[in-house]
């Protein structure tokens, strides 16, 4: 059984947090359109001396909700959902779990190491711990230490995805796990939702397919990008920061190195243009699923939710045939 909060989507999907893509607009057209809607907590990034932008972030995304649902009380927003990097290298990982806990953000999505005290603090304000995984160990992990429900990382997904089969992984998970359970990897079409549900999870956690929306917060090109690429322009590799993730091809060309020979690079020698040299790599080597080559126009994500319920609808219809 899922969590009440997870059970009345318009269709089983999660939008996935985005390092830099993901914001306020992304979320609140997300959760409008009916589908969770989520940003990394540290996406939000002030200045020295600046109230947290993170407080102003989760106000607006909760009062523009809230407007919504008093205008559509027979088709309310989907809750909305923040990740937190749990890894102990996030120094703002305390202020942000307060930040988190004072607005009562209703699901929780934690990701490098599993921490009881986030997932505390999120049952603490009646919101649900999701913990995103790459194999059945880290799953075991996160359940021990209070997560609710399981993320799956599989082969194909965006930034740093896992080496596993969708298959294989969702299939020992489910050996001893009846929770919650996303899939995420390659899943771009609602007729992949489908089959995500078929192998035995709950939700389908999609997240490149929304680059190429209005709302995201990408430069045009990478927007683009993501419509021209298919599945064999996305690459494989631990360069950029020292874990494997899936990047798009022509980025890092753009960048000035060949995506085929990765193994011998040396970062330092990178082209990041004029005047920034000292610029972090994924500011410009753009991270992608395989699921792409189903992307073929930049919408609004409204849009592109209303073709996944489309598409999903049909896939279900199909089947009963």
């Amino acid at each position: 059984m899922l969590p009440a909060i997870l059970s009345d989507l318009r269709i089983p999907v999660v939008g996935s947090p985005m390092f830099i893509v993901s914001g306020p607009d992304l979320v609140i057209a997300q959760c409008k359109a009916g589908i969770v809607g989520s940003f990394p907590a540290l996406n939000a990034r002030e200045k020295d001396g600046e109230a947290p932008l993170l407080d102003v972030w989760l106000t607006r995304i909760a009062e523009e909700l809230d407007r919504h649902n008093q205008a559509n009380p027979d088709r309310p927003a989907a809750p909305f959902a923040v990740n937190q990097i749990v890894h102990r290298s996030n120094a703002r990982l305390e202020r942000d779990i307060e930040i988190c806990h004072r607005h009562r953000v209703p699901v929780w999505i934690t990701s490098l190491g599993a921490r009881v005290e986030v997932n505390e603090a999120a049952h603490d304000c009646g919101g649900i711990a999701l913990h995103d995984v790459i194999n059945n160990v880290f799953a075991k992990k996160a359940i021990e230490k209070g997560a609710d429900g399981l993320i799956a990382v599989a082969a194909g997904a965006g930034g740093h995805a896992g080496p596993l089969s969708p298959f294989a992984l969702v299939q020992e998970i489910r050996d001893w796990f009846d929770g919650p359970l996303l899939l995420s990897g390659a899943i771009a079409t609602g007729r992949a939702v489908l089959a995500a549900q078929a192998m035995g999870a709950d939700l389908a956690y999609i997240g490149s397919p929304f680059i190429a929306t209005t709302e995201a917060n990408a430069a045009p090109d990478y927007k683009q990008m993501i419509v021209d690429s298919a599945a064999g322009d996305v690459v494989t590799s631990s360069l950029f920061t020292g874990i494997s993730g899936n990047y798009l091809a022509p980025s890092i060309r753009a960048a000035g190195m060949d995506p085929d020979n990765l193994d011998s690079a040396d970062p330092m020698t990178m082209n990041f243009g004029s005047g920034s040299a000292k610029a972090k790599a994924w500011s410009q080597i753009w991270g992608s699923g395989q699921g792409i080559g189903a992307v073929r126009d930049i919408v609004t994500a409204g849009e592109r939710i209303d073709r996944l319920a489309a598409e999903y609808a049909a896939a279900r219809a199909a089947l009963c045939r």
